[in-house]
């Protein structure tokens, strides 16, 4: 072997192990990065409402991470608990009525109540579900996240000309926070079976990361979305 065809050969090895180490070692920095971050963003907002009796930091030389994430987890607890009896749904009730009297107040916390409702609600399949839309013209074809029926106005205008539309949510590559909100008719939506999860995946990775797929055999098919009330 010439020592020019060494010197490829032993290149071609290094490079080829730098690579498979930055497969392994890329995906794990930015995962602790991503849960330090949120650790710490989480921590930033509890910490500074603790009395210095309960904060551990006023005892350590060091910053304990997670001490404040711990103490949201278990006031949010506490708070869903507290609400589930009879005195507990007077207090948030009244509350929410001082709040509802508040102008500005009032809209931005109804607003982000009905979208935590409609999207945590146990039995909902708000966004649980992706699909295929013909965007932004035929022949291309986008991947969105399926909402849930037109509700409202919007539904009574479109019943009014006999349309059956779907809300869709199409987020962007790879950053999925923001989007487009769409209403598509129902039967112009391509359901598929793979998870919200692996369809974020195949978004955020620029469809380098597509899940794997076994077609069941007579499988019914999958319904879009929510049944529509009677």
């Amino acid at each position: 072997m010439s020592e020019n065809s060494k010197s490829g050969y032993i290149a071609t090895r290094l490079r080829n192990y730098f690579l498979t180490g930055l497969i392994i070692c890329a995906p794990l920095a930015i995962t602790v990065w991503l849960v330090r971050t949120f650790i710490e963003w989480a921590d930033g907002w509890v910490k500074p409402y603790l009395p210095n009796f309960y904060n551990p930091d006023t005892y350590s030389p060091v910053a304990i991470p997670g001490f404040g994430l711990l103490v949201a987890l278990i006031v949010i607890t506490l708070v869903g608990f507290l609400t589930a009896n009879l005195v507990g749904r007077s207090i948030v009730a009244f509350g929410e009525s001082l709040v509802s009297r508040t102008p500005l107040v009032r809209t931005i916390y109804k607003s982000l109540k009905q979208i935590f409702q409609t999207v945590l609600q146990e039995q909902s399949s708000s966004f649980k579900k992706a699909g295929l839309i013909e965007y932004p013209s035929p022949g291309l074809w986008s991947l969105v996240f399926i909402a849930t029926d037109v509700k409202g106005e919007v539904a009574a205008k479109f019943s009014e000309r006999g349309m059956d539309m779907v809300t869709v949510f199409l987020p962007p590559t790879p950053i999925p926070t923001a989007g487009f909100l769409l209403f598509v008719p129902r039967d112009k939506i391509i359901p598929l079976e793979m998870s919200a999860e692996d369809a974020a995946k195949l978004l955020i990775s620029g469809g380098l990361v597509a899940p794997d797929y076994k077609p069941l055999a007579n499988a019914p098919p999958r319904k879009i979305a929510q049944q529509k009330s009677a």
